[in-house]
């Protein structure tokens, strides 16, 4: 009997040792990926504490200003109300700011010709019919 195999037997070995290859580094990207996954809740936990405590910061400052304007003279009502006022005018001028910057996004262009000269070469014709189909409509 020769210890010889049959090359069948070696395309089944080779492909049998490959499968377990690819699930064996599948299985080691899973293992990092959730091993990022954790530090990135964790991280994003932290980064919504400090949101929150930037967030109380942010009110006791206000009312902190409040009382110093008081303690300058101020009756409190005008105090505050000029706080509230000058917040809600920052408020509007970040929306305004926010509005047009919203308003220059656009489309990922190259990414999109990239991707439409990629489908047309792998099925020529396909895109010309898509084209001719969006225009006639």
């Amino acid at each position: 009997m020769t210890d010889e195999r049959t090359l069948g037997q070696l395309v089944a070995d080779a492909t049998r040792d490959l499968s377990d290859l690819v699930h064996a580094e599948i299985a080691l990207a899973r293992a990092e990926l959730l091993a990022d996954a954790r530090h990135a809740g964790l991280a994003g936990g932290m980064f919504a504490a400090a949101a929150y405590l930037g967030l109380l910061a942010t009110l006791t400052a206000t009312i902190t200003a409040g009382y110093v304007l008081v303690a300058l003279g101020l009756p409190a009502w005008a105090a505050f109300g000029a706080l509230t006022l000058t917040l809600l005018l920052v408020a509007g001028l970040l929306v305004a700011i926010g509005r047009t910057r919203v308003s220059r996004v656009q489309p990922p262009r190259q990414a999109l010709d990239q991707a439409r000269a990629t489908i047309a070469l792998v099925r020529p014709g396909e895109t010309d019919r898509g084209a001719g189909g969006a225009a006639a409509r």
